[in-house]
């Protein structure tokens, strides 16, 4: 099938999913990923009306963005781990991080963001199935974390982001998406314009947008498997 069909294809889910669990028209937005994928992929799916990509390496995101410089209506988001000496590049070049773990790279990516640029819009990344290959902070961490990014006035808290274990079984997603749910219920309670909960992928999109994802990433499933 063609980037066109699955495209198409993956948008009527979230439409389905989001019509079956009583979820408003457009409250789930969806992510393409692209990295290692080529511009050419990238222009096709832009020719289908897609505007908001991911990217997990610096490099690579950072040369797609500035091949598409003159597409001004596009959302590019980081969604890589951040180290601190690649901050700089992500602060000058993408329009939100994803990934965010650390009050030091929160800090970097404060100083670092031009003036003449929007604020970062940034997501807290929870490590939420506990899980030592995955990035993210404790749950019990995320207020305290909040409350410093809510200091610096060149980022945006937006809300969180979370890459639970992986699990087969419906029922098995649902216990970290729901525990995911209850974090970003609470940040919103402290902060009431947090607005985005990122979580879910080709595997646990349906769970996900039952659970309160506002933001789905989906790369495989719209542009084939990882080159």
């Amino acid at each position: 099938m063609s980037i066109e069909q699955n495209l198409t294809s993956i948008k009527q889910q979230i439409c389905k999913f989001s019509q079956k669990y009583d979820r408003l028209d457009h409250e789930v937005k969806l992510l393409a990923v692209t990295k290692t994928k080529p511009v050419t992929d990238i222009e096709q799916a832009i020719a289908c009306g897609q505007r908001a990509f991911g990217e997990n390496y610096v490099q690579e995101g950072v040369e797609k963005i500035a091949y598409f410089q003159n597409n001004k209506d596009l959302e590019w988001h980081f969604i890589g781990t951040l180290q601190s000496k690649k901050t700089r590049l992500v602060a000058e070049n993408f329009d939100w991080v994803q990934t965010l773990d650390r009050l030091k790279v929160a800090t970097r990516l404060n100083e670092q963001r031009p003036e003449q640029l929007a604020p970062l819009n940034v997501l807290i990344q929870i490590n939420i199935s506990d899980e030592d290959s995955k990035s993210g902070i404790e749950p019990s961490e995320m207020l305290a974390l909040a409350d410093e990014i809510m200091q610096l006035p060149r980022l945006k808290l937006r809300g969180l982001m979370a890459i639970p274990k992986s699990e087969t079984e419906l029922e098995k997603q649902k216990i970290a998406l729901a525990q995911m749910k209850a974090l970003f219920d609470m940040l919103q309670q402290k902060y009431p314009d947090i607005d985005t909960l990122s979580m879910g992928m080709s595997g646990d999109m349906q769970s996900a947008i039952e659970c309160g994802s506002t933001m789905v990433r989906i790369g495989s499933a719209i542009f084939g498997a990882r080159n």
